[in-house]
């Protein structure tokens, strides 16, 4: 039997797939494999090159599998489903990754650490939070306003709804209603705290990385903005150029050219919902500062925030942002902020 060369995998939970081919192109190994199965099975093998799709579960086998001598490569998703013949199953599809992961021109996902998905699973649990606090505070207004109590927006109109509730005075709100609220409150008084002690964990990983520290002194990137670069940019290596980490976060134009002719639409908004939305934010943090102070250092931004929206300018900052994260992930340098140029 000829040797393999290239093995294709499509992850499961339980049920594995594995396509394998020797030198020439020709199918040597086509089975399922039990998960107790796996790494048994790469154990066997000589050192080979492994495609796996950057799904659920990815990162974990490309390391498990990599201790073993092999030469993993993860790729995203829809660049694999193009090689996927006919009708879609486990068996196409591992056929389809182990064609994807040679071609010459494939991009690859770097393999994160077992500390970069801890940091990461602790911003989305941050994440998370955030948002139920979102629906729970949305709630209480609701709850309320149906009995005709309202607030202004804000913090402070959040405020004298919940003094309101502790309070219970207001015999516009009937106990069984009151019994309610306070059960929400309870619930928001905690996402609170879990809100607070996650920041506090970001924070404490952010002083002790010194990349991250570095990636502070840009302007608009706080702990928050840097961890997340530091965990979602394994290898910085991995990109061509600047351009490229703004393209793989969805912070450039749309493309729909043909017949020599460029046009480009809104931001493509691939990639890394979360991290865009960080950077998005911290840029409209330093242009909200460069109004109230009256000039920025960057005469470019100047310019475009003269004859453009805010959010327009705040996207072009956000990539620009991300190219400079780039360059000193890269070069290992400090930021140095250019000369003051008056709005």
């Amino acid at each position: 039997m000829n040797e393999v060369t290239t093995i294709g995998v499509d992850l499961a939970k339980n049920v594995f797939q594995v396509h394998g081919v020797d030198a020439s192109g020709q199918v040597v190994v086509r089975r399922q494999l039990r998960r107790s199965q796996v790494l048994p099975f790469f154990e066997k093998q000589a050192a080979c090159v492994v495609g796996l799709e950057a799904c659920a579960t990815a990162h974990h086998w490309a390391r498990e599998i990599a201790k073993l001598g092999h030469d993993v490569r993860l790729m995203p998703a829809r660049y694999v489903k193009p090689y996927v013949k006919r009708n879609k199953n486990d068996t196409a599809d591992a056929e389809a990754i182990c064609e994807a992961v040679a071609r010459p021109t494939m991009r690859f996902v770097a393999v994160k650490t077992e500390e970069q998905q801890a940091v990461l699973m602790l911003h989305r649990t941050r994440q998370l939070f955030v948002r139920q606090r979102t629906t729970l505070i949305n709630a209480i207004r609701a709850h309320m306003a149906e009995f005709g109590i309202v607030a202004g927006v804000g913090r402070n109109g959040v405020e004298r709804l919940l003094r309101l509730i502790d309070d219970g005075a207001d015999e516009r709100v009937p106990r069984v209603a009151r019994e309610c609220l306070q059960a929400l409150r309870a619930q928001l008084v905690l996402v609170k705290r879990q809100i607070l002690e996650a920041d506090r964990r970001i924070l404490a990983w952010h002083r002790s990385h010194e990349l991250s520290r570095r990636l502070e002194t840009i302007p608009g990137v706080g702990p928050l903005i840097a961890t997340a670069l530091v965990a979602s940019i394994p290898d910085p290596h991995a990109f061509g150029s600047a351009r490229d980490v703004p393209a793989w976060i969805g912070l450039v134009p749309k493309q729909n050219s043909t017949g020599g002719k460029e046009r480009l639409g809104s931001i493509s908004k691939a990639g890394n919902r979360y991290l865009r939305s960080l950077l998005v934010v911290g840029a409209l943090s330093v242009i909200r500062r460069a109004k109230q102070v009256g000039y920025t250092r960057r005469a470019w931004l100047a310019e475009l925030m003269g004859r453009r929206p805010v959010k327009v300018a705040a996207v072009a900052l956000a990539n620009k942002i991300a190219r400079i994260a780039w360059a000193l992930m890269v070069s290992g340098t400090r930021y140095r902020e250019p000369a003051l140029q008056v709005v």
